[in-house]
């Protein structure tokens, strides 16, 4: 009996389809992604026309269904001729794909970085994706797609961190400890552009004593980019201090780029590092 269940096994293991292969199509079906959102970013009717199969099976991040025949209906639309300009398109690109083989069947995952430059600022929005993909006559198509937006700043709580980062240079401007003390991570570290570094306390301390002062602090160009619980801000600042810890006179040089890195504890924005350069 032990025999014969062994040899059922064996049989189920060499079994074709039974488990995923090696993916040995990995290279060309990456290469069809990547072509496909590089064309995808403008727009390109040809390139959604090849990538998509006729059966296809679309459910969209909104929980919108549709098949093939709806995509390329969408991209075909005229643009009315009182319609405002349009707004600035998406650039798409793939992160950390994964490919499983079973034959002439693919599965691709991977997550969708949608980029949208415009307005003196940077918008990224991602989403998981996840693609059926049936080789048919030597050729890869998608029959089935599933998008889920990957939960950004407002839904995953707390806020905006472009928000808690302005509250936190309005902060430093006011010399205000007590709102500093619940924007910034008992870990906060501050590496300024001559590469020192100053902890939280010690900012505290620098602002109360007046060793680090400004009469004017504005911020603008922002780019926010979320990961899951990680926030980054990029700004440019223009700022005019009138005490820096360590230096007698004004600051030479004014206007310096920084990176405010959040992590979100608890549905709250905290700051734990913020980087500054010239």
């Amino acid at each position: 009996m032990r025999t014969i269940v062994l040899l059922i096994i064996a049989v189920l293991i060499l079994c074709p389809g039974f488990q995923a292969q090696t993916a040995p199509d990995a290279a060309e079906l990456t290469r069809l992604l990547n072509d496909f959102l590089a064309g995808a970013s403008k727009n390109d009717a040809a390139m959604h026309e090849r990538f998509w199969a006729e059966d296809l099976i679309y459910t969209g991040a909104v929980g919108r269904r549709v098949g093939k025949a709806d995509i390329m209906a969408d991209l075909r639309k005229s643009p009315a001729p009182t319609r405002p300009a349009p707004a600035p398109t998406p650039t798409y690109t793939a992160e950390e794909i994964r490919i499983q083989q079973y034959g002439n069947t693919a599965i691709v995952a991977f997550r969708l970085v949608s980029t949208v430059e415009g307005s003196g600022k940077t918008d990224i929005t991602k989403y998981f994706n996840t693609g059926t993909f049936l080789k048919r006559n030597g050729k890869w198509q998608a029959v089935a797609w599933q998008a889920t937006k990957i939960p950004g700043p407002d839904e995953a709580g707390g806020g905006e961190p472009s928000a808690t980062e302005a509250e936190f240079h309005r902060a430093v401007l006011a010399s205000d400890v007590d709102t500093l003390v619940r924007i910034l991570d008992e870990s906060f570290i501050w590496t300024n552009s001559k590469g020192e570094q100053h902890t939280r306390q010690q900012l505290f301390d620098d602002l109360k004593a007046g060793r680090l002062k400004f009469s004017q602090l504005e911020t603008n160009n922002w780019t926010l980019e979320v990961s899951g619980n990680t926030a980054n801000v990029r700004r440019f600042s223009s700022r005019q201090p009138s005490a820096i810890p360590g230096q007698s006179g004004p600051d030479a040089a004014p206007f310096s780029a920084y990176t405010v890195t959040f992590v979100n504890k608890g549905g709250r924005w905290k700051a734990v590092a913020m980087d500054t350069s010239r």
